[in-house]
């Protein structure tokens, strides 16, 4: 999933969910585990993956989901949302455990493919983000404090959560005022530069925005 120089690879939107399934199917779950740095366990024969902040148990090798909890939040994010579930199993597939330097970065700051990636990032990450709560900022705080995101002093209001195990984004916005429209801003922890696709990475966005969503109906 890293984002160094490869051929576009579009399957993540041209290929259905089944393509993936049989890959994961084949993988060996040691050397997820390791590669990953996430936990497996060979009596249960599941991973264990934080997405949003809950933690789900991922069968091997028929990649069926558990959340380890009975927060109906927890459903909504995972169970019956094919863009996390294929999120989920890309990174088992492809990914890796990278450390992070601490610092965050832009998508325009992803090496050669950020702008090629950026009209769709911009339409289905910052658009949405900001006009699905620049008005609203109280819903995307009620919806961050369930999620366990840690509030940032940044822009007017930011917060910063994990997407997946040891990768983290924060959110950032800026109120409306009498000359300007809200405004927000998405950063990326740099170790995703090493662990993810710039396609990936979008969805990384899509999916946290969609989540954020469903937590404030």
């Amino acid at each position: 999933m890293q984002t160094e120089p490869k051929q576009i690879d579009n399957n993540k939107e041209e290929k259905p969910f089944e393509y993936y399934l049989e890959k994961y199917e084949k993988l060996d779950p040691k050397e997820v585990s390791t590669r990953c740095g996430i936990p497996y366990d060979e009596e249960k024969c599941e991973f264990l993956v934080r997405l949003m902040g809950y933690e789900y148990g991922i069968s091997f090798p028929e990649f069926e989901i558990a959340p380890k909890t009975d927060d109906p939040d927890a459903y909504l994010i995972m169970m019956d949302n094919i863009p996390s579930r294929t999120f989920v199993m890309r990174y088992l597939i492809e990914g890796k455990n990278v450390m992070s330097s601490g610092k965050y970065i832009t998508f325009r700051e992803v090496p050669t493919y950020g702008e090629l990636y950026l009209q769709p990032f911009t339409g289905r990450c910052i658009s949405r983000l900001t006009y699905g709560f620049g008005y609203k900022l109280d819903k995307f705080k009620e919806a961050m404090r369930k999620l366990g995101a840690t509030p940032i002093k940044m822009g007017d209001v930011a917060y910063e959560f994990e997407v997946i195990n040891n990768y983290h984004m924060r959110f950032i916005f800026w109120e409306a005022d009498d000359e300007f429209p809200p405004s927000a801003q998405i950063l990326y922890e740099d170790n995703f530069l090493n662990g993810f696709y710039a396609e990936d990475m979008v969805v990384a966005g899509d999916i946290s925005i969609t989540t954020l969503k469903g937590l404030t109906k």
